[in-house]
């Protein structure tokens, strides 16, 4: 028997975690990385650097593999559908895959669908942000730049129409959307197949901080049961209306007067998914390539009443090894994953997960264990 090769475009840490999740399932593993010191060139046993921005770059990579992914939404478009017509197995497609690339897409497809989102609109200068602004509750206003945003990049919250000029700057489309007053920030993971099968993941909480995912909780405490419902089954829905091969996380906000709006989309592994490798039967990462492979999706139920994630970020302790003494000896139950990325101030270098049946002690033990490791915390 010859098992498949999944060649992944992109060489981070979400790769590097599919990677690993693809081991015990004898699958090999082909990236596409933009350098050898990518977090997932470092482990991958094949290794191809380019640039995926080049047609012919991505067409070399694909011969051989089974199946394409990726572990970001920005290869062209363009790119992608030249892929799939010559009859390479792109997943998520690229008819799909361009809702999460261009916002503006994404919100003109959803509010075809019906789905809850943000009062929203194109516009063209700052204007016309004003003039959005004054069709609604006035300033602030939240403006984004339909492609290449992540991690808080390309998001501003603008309270006048000088505030407004920065986003134009670029030259790049930008959308305006009205500033919700919501309670919190959840999430809706979900993984779909070609064959129609879906599993749904708790619906979790999600933390930010300075636009940067900081702590996950599964499930979102106090969560309505009628309301996660809701949420789960209208991931599943977009995945499914969207045509969504592999994972898709649905990023929300639970409004004051008790409903859920689209944030964001993301089709692949996701940062509010992380918590799964530890605290679900099936991790996101393997149900991932499950799904792009089209075999049968695994059990997405919770391990432990409560797990939460919490991301290690870099800062001006950049010996994180040493710390781990103090992490494990404190508690042996606490799992560590480090991405092997260069300490930076801000940058994502790993997570920690932590879970058991006392919400506050498994929030604790996490939370103390992150802290550690970026050195906020020293005893």
């Amino acid at each position: 028997m010859t098992f498949p090769v999944v060649g992944m475009v992109g060489g981070g840490q979400l790769a590097r975690m599919t990677h690993e999740a693809g081991i015990p399932l004898g699958i090999t593993f082909k990236l596409l990385s933009d350098t050898p010191q990518d977090s997932a060139a470092l482990v991958a046993h094949e290794v191809v650097v380019g640039d995926y921005h080049d047609l012919g770059t991505l067409r070399d990579f694909a011969r051989g593999c089974d199946v394409i992914t990726f572990d970001h939404e920005h290869v062209p478009t363009e790119h992608l559908r030249a892929l799939e017509a010559e009859g390479i197995p792109v997943r998520p497609g690229p008819a799909a895959l361009v809702y999460a690339q261009d916002k503006g897409l994404m919100r003109a497809r959803l509010s075809e669908l019906g789905v809850p989102c943000p009062r929203h609109r194109l516009v063209a200068d700052p204007a016309d942000v004003t003039r959005f602004a004054e069709e609604g509750e006035g300033y602030p206003v939240v403006l984004k730049t339909t492609r290449g945003g992540y991690d808080g990049k390309g998001v501003w919250v603008v309270g006048t129409e000088k505030e407004a000029a920065e986003p134009f700057r670029a030259g790049v489309r930008v959308l305006a959307e009205e500033k919700v007053d919501y309670v919190r920030e959840l999430a809706a993971n979900v993984v779909r197949s070609p064959h129609g099968q879906a599993v749904a993941y708790p619906v979790v909480e999600s933390q930010q901080v300075d636009g940067v995912c900081d702590t996950v909780i599964a499930p979102a405490p106090g969560l309505d049961e009628e309301l996660s419902g809701i949420a789960q089954e209208m991931a599943l829905r977009i995945a499914n209306e969207l045509g969504v091969i592999g994972h898709l996380a649905v990023e929300l906000f639970e409004t004051r007067d008790g409903r859920v709006l689209v944030n964001e989309l993301a089709m692949r592994p996701h940062n509010s998914g992380h918590w799964t490798q530890d605290g679900a039967a099936t991790s996101q990462f393997a149900n991932h390539l499950r799904a792009v492979l089209d075999l049968p999706l695994g059990d997405p139920r919770p391990r432990q009443p409560w797990t939460v994630m919490v991301n290690v970020l870099g800062g001006d302790f950049p010996d994180m090894y040493s710390a781990y003494l103090h992490c494990m000896a404190r508690d042996p139950g606490l799992k560590i994953h480090m991405y092997a990325k260069g300490v930076k101030p801000g940058r994502k270098v790993g997570h920690v997960n932590t879970y058991g049946e006392d919400l506050p002690e498994v929030l604790e033990r996490a939370r103390h264990a992150a802290g550690y490791l970026r050195g906020t915390i020293t005893e």
